[in-house]
């Protein structure tokens, strides 16, 4: 990894590929848990917020690995803990009272401040805080934001019906059934496309440093294999390609940058059913000035 990849004043621009085999990367709630498609095109669609979440769930784990701080990389949005509460925390610990109406400019980045120093995804992704009894705090906006991933090519999701052995209630033993019917959804296979981009303008505001962008590099390297479940199938990190600039403003549109990955079935393959399947190709051998490329993978 390249020390300007890791710089927190310079912008970054990065592309991910991923790729799913007989499995559900992002089910859809309002729609049985189907994988989410683009229903005119057919694409295959995961959202950002559930790349998100993959990241929440691991970098802590990839600090704890590298020696870091683990008071630096707790996680803000995480099961089991109301967001109220640990807003509330911030005004405790910066001597600020309790569903106060207004706070001065200085007391509210005080808590702010609290909030990114220990919380690594307000760091990166922002917050609404503004909830509960700490509206006051409005909302940091995070210097990393990621796009939705779709597909290369359309996918068609495939529904399976399964059965169990044992029922769910006693009732329906003591009438003499002995199994029970199921289903689950899966895309037989999908090479997914996405793009994150990094505003070294709003990292200063959170205290973004050179050791929370390794560990979003290393986190984005390993996820999949910290998030594995039956329902997911096999999910692999195909491609991270990272695109760094001389200075915060960038030195080239970031769309100009990301359209030099092409990625492209193989002629004569019609159902892609495999990585093989695919050529993927870097054309960066006339980079515009100031801009350099860290293929991190692929």
């Amino acid at each position: 990894m390249r020390t300007e990849t890791t710089d927190p004043a310079v912008r970054h621009d990065a592309l991910i590929l991923f790729d799913v085999t007989d499995g559900n990367p992002n089910g859809d709630p309002d729609g049985g848990n189907r994988p989410r498609v683009d229903g005119e095109s057919g694409h295959g669609i995961v959202t950002d917020v559930c790349l998100k979440r993959k990241i929440r769930d691991t970098i802590g784990l990839a600090a704890e690995h590298s020696g870091l701080d683990a008071g630096r990389y707790q996680v803000f949005v995480e099961a089991g803990h109301a967001l109220n509460t640990r807003t509330a925390e911030s005004y405790t610990a910066t001597g600020l009272e309790l569903k106060a109406r207004s706070l001065t400019a200085e007391q509210a980045e005080g808590a702010r401040g609290w909030l990114c120093q220990r919380y690594v995804d307000i760091r990166l992704f922002g917050a609404v805080l503004s909830t509960g009894d700490t509206k006051a705090l409005g909302q940091i906006r995070g210097p990393l934001q990621f796009g939705m991933a779709r597909s290369i090519d359309p996918v068609l999701p495939v529904s399976h019906a399964i059965t169990r052995v044992t029922q769910t209630r006693q009732a329906d033993l003591d009438k003499g059934e002995s199994t029970e019917m199921g289903s689950k959804w899966t895309v037989p296979y999908g090479l997914y496309r996405a793009q994150f981009h990094y505003s070294a303008a709003l990292a200063r505001r959170t205290g973004v440093n050179a050791d929370d962008l390794t560990m979003l590099y290393r986190t984005l390297l390993n996820m999949f294999d910290h998030d594995r479940t039956a329902t997911r199938g096999v999910l692999a990190l195909r491609g991270l390609y990272v695109f760094n600039h001389a200075d915060a403003f960038g030195n080239a549109p970031a769309q100009t940058l990301l359209d030099r990955i092409r990625v492209g079935k193989l002629p004569g393959c019609r159902a892609p059913r495999s990585f093989a399947d695919y050529a993927v190709t870097a054309d960066v051998k006339d980079l515009p000035a100031g801009v350099t490329i860290d293929p991190l993978h692929g």
